[in-house]
């Protein structure tokens, strides 16, 4: 494969964010005021990058993110493989103090190396990573596609970047993520290498 530069950011707040209610993959929401207004800045920040494709996830809070890229005439592919992880019965619902106590015990299960383990009615780590390689397999081999914008999802980024540096999947708590935040990754033509980890400078 040849090198290729990925840029890949987490879609702006959205009012769910902002509430603390559960989105995931079941949950297709907008961006709010302060998500267009990341968005907007992400724009501005790096509008003059010569990216050749923008990709985003099926849900529209990733398209609406990067919709300024794509008006100046970018080739664009939504992959629903590129989608949140599904929380399940969890999904559109407030964190209350019980959800909370459950959702940090997947957590930590996952965190132990059990990644097949599921959010009630939801899914796995493992499962979003059969999903999710297929979609990464073809954005590689797009060899006339020297620089992308990927737009994501926290957990979902969590989890494309264990795949991309080959960490075990219990470690995906590692990479933080914020709304906007930039990873910024250069594949040489046999590894990867992160460049800008989270970047929010563009926000401030």
């Amino acid at each position: 494969m040849s090198s290729k530069k990925i840029y890949l950011v987490r879609h702006g707040q959205t009012d769910f964010n902002l509430q603390n209610i559960v989105q995931g993959s079941g949950v297709d929401s907008s961006l709010n005021d302060r998500g267009r207004a990341q968005a907007h800045a992400f724009f501005q920040k790096y509008k003059d990058i010569p990216f050749d494709k923008v990709y985003t996830s099926a849900l529209k809070r990733t398209r609406e993110s990067v919709q300024s890229f794509i008006d100046l005439g970018l080739p664009v592919e939504s992959f629903a493989g590129l989608n949140e992880i599904s929380w399940g019965t969890k999904e559109g619902f407030p964190i209350t103090p019980e959800e909370d106590q459950y959702y940090h015990y997947m957590l930590k299960q996952w965190q132990l190396g059990d990644t097949t383990l599921r959010i009630e009615g939801g899914e796995s780590p493992d499962e979003v990573v059969r999903r999710m390689k297929p979609v990464l397999d073809h954005i590689m081999r797009q060899t006339d596609e020297k620089t992308v914008l990927i737009c994501m999802h926290g957990r979902a980024i969590r989890i494309l970047m264990c795949i991309i540096l080959n960490y075990p999947l219990k470690s995906m708590d590692m990479f933080e993520h914020e709304n906007l935040g930039l990873y910024l990754l250069h594949y040489s033509g046999s590894f990867f290498t992160v460049e800008l980890y989270n970047d929010t400078a563009h926000l401030r």
